[in-house]
């Protein structure tokens, strides 16, 4: 499959939810061209900025400085980096500020970050005065792909990741595709298992070009990391359409997260293991579970990892940076014991997210927690 040509004008996406509809801008430059678009979308005069040190000092002048030049009033709120910012001491800190600072209804909460912050401030917007304007402008490849389309806010516990939360659509997300230029390697990478995940559950033709052109996406190619974006925030537009609230079709986009969730708890949702790293290796494992149980070919499972590793990813809970002084943290009855608390778990049942090939992801709850902890002692 060939990379399309580049395009200098942004894409827009549709999120298509009625009265709560949506779209995604994807494209370069979208940060210093924030103040205009949110003048064209909203009826707004006022936004709080929620951002944590580290975007801050990449990405925060330039963005006040369009929003002002546009006639807005500007707060900014910044918070520590890192999955640990997502608890509920730091978003009592941040509601505090937002009320400080008189944010009301139809002021917007704007989160500028990745993951950590679009959910944060999004589940703050939430709740704040019962609801208020919240606008995404993720900076990372995973949040421009993932975390920020879809209206899923929410916290960690030490139960588990992301079990206090509410839905709450953005109103605009701004996905600068020259953010990514800033990210760390890492972080790059660990966003790139997101996109995967996108040919994984159901465009194959997808992952072929990933294969192909994965390298390119990474190393900054701008027609094939526009091309990665876009179709990889159209699938999740798409499902997100269809079933908004995950009663069916939008579990979907959990592969991999269910064994991924339960690693970010074994390793105390820290720097040692980032969100994608734990999908890349989840990925693996629902290959893996699926071939085992026959359902996917063998060999698909093997592309998966190949594919994965190949991009610099772990695959294995093994892989995992001091994984061997974590002890028993990562031994296959904790993790077990983790997936159990996962928000997906109806009935005492844990709903798994496998495959019957590349690009045939499917939802059952239909596995036994001692064939996933079989693919797990592997």
């Amino acid at each position: 499959m060939s990379t399309p040509s580049v395009n200098v004008a942004p894409v827009a996406v549709p999120v298509a939810l009625g009265e709560r509809s949506y779209e995604v801008l994807v494209g370069p430059g979208l940060i210093a061209e924030a103040g205009t678009r949110l003048i064209a979308a909203l009826d707004a005069r006022r936004v709080a900025i929620v951002t944590d040190e580290n975007v801050a000092a990449l990405h925060l002048a330039p963005l006040r400085a369009s929003l002002k030049q546009a006639g807005l009033s500007v707060v900014e709120i910044i918070l520590p980096a890192g999955e640990g910012t997502k608890c509920f001491a730091e978003l009592e800190r941040l509601l505090d500020q937002l009320l400080a600072a008189r944010i009301e209804r139809r002021d917007v909460v704007l989160a500028l970050g990745g993951g950590v912050m679009g959910d944060l401030a999004g589940f703050a917007a939430s709740i704040l005065r019962r609801g208020v304007v919240f606008v995404q402008v993720p900076t990372t490849l995973l949040a421009q792909v993932d975390s920020s389309v879809g209206g899923k806010t929410g916290i960690n516990t030490g139960h588990g990741k992301n079990l206090v939360g509410a839905f709450h659509q953005p109103r605009l997300v701004l996905a600068d595709t020259s953010a990514l230029d800033t990210l760390p390697a890492r972080e790059l990478r660990a966003g790139y298992a997101e996109v995967v995940k996108y040919g994984l559950i159901g465009d194959a033709p997808f992952f072929d070009w990933l294969e192909v052109n994965g390298a390119a996406v990474l190393a900054g190619d701008p027609a094939a990391r526009a091309h990665a974006v876009v179709t990889s925030v159209a699938s999740k537009a798409g499902v997100v359409s269809r079933d908004e609230r995950e009663t069916g079709e939008r579990a979907l986009l959990n592969l991999g997260h269910t064994f991924g969730h339960a690693l970010e708890a074994a390793t105390g949702f820290s720097d040692r293991l980032l969100h994608g790293e734990g999908v890349a290796i989840g990925l693996c494992l629902a290959f893996d579970l699926s071939a085992s149980l026959g359902l996917a070919p063998a060999e698909d499972a093997v592309r998966v990892r190949h594919h994965l590793a190949a991009m610099g990813l772990p695959t294995r809970p093994m892989d995992i940076p001091g994984a061997a002084s974590l002890g028993n943290l990562l031994a296959p009855d904790a993790l077990i014991a983790h997936m159990a608390q996962d928000k997906k778990v109806k009935a005492g049942r844990v709903t798994f997210i496998l495959a019957r090939g590349i690009g045939q992801a499917f939802i059952t709850d239909r596995v036994e927690l001692d064939q996933a902890r079989a693919v797990l002692a592997a």
